[in-house]
């Protein structure tokens, strides 16, 4: 690949990186983004969850104990959030920081 001289600013880094590069990193980048439980595993969406505190969930008056399992959770977009189903409570949000992988 021959440098053409053109270079393009990267917000993210702060650097000038040359197209070329760019093309190829994103060639390889899918976009995912890698969701943590509160001991570091790596969390996939269907995964089984438990609760390592007890939370009260707002707007349904029910607080959710520690141990509770959680089934088939789904990812969002945000690294932090993850969406899942409880008996009882509808469009429930969990913070990864609060489950454990099972």
């Amino acid at each position: 690949m021959s440098d053409s001289g053109d270079y393009v600013y990267d917000e993210v880094s702060g650097e000038w990186i040359a197209a070329g590069a760019v093309a190829s990193a994103a060639a390889g980048d899918d976009g995912a983004v890698e969701v943590r439980d509160s001991v570091g595993n790596i969390l996939a969406d269907g995964d089984q969850v438990t609760l390592i505190k007890d939370l009260t969930v707002k707007g349904a008056g029910q607080t959710l104990k520690r141990g509770t399992l959680i089934k088939s959770i789904r990812l969002t977009g945000d690294a932090q959030e993850i969406d899942c189903k409880f008996d009882g409570i509808k469009g429930l949000v969990l913070r990864a920081e609060f489950v454990r992988k099972r």
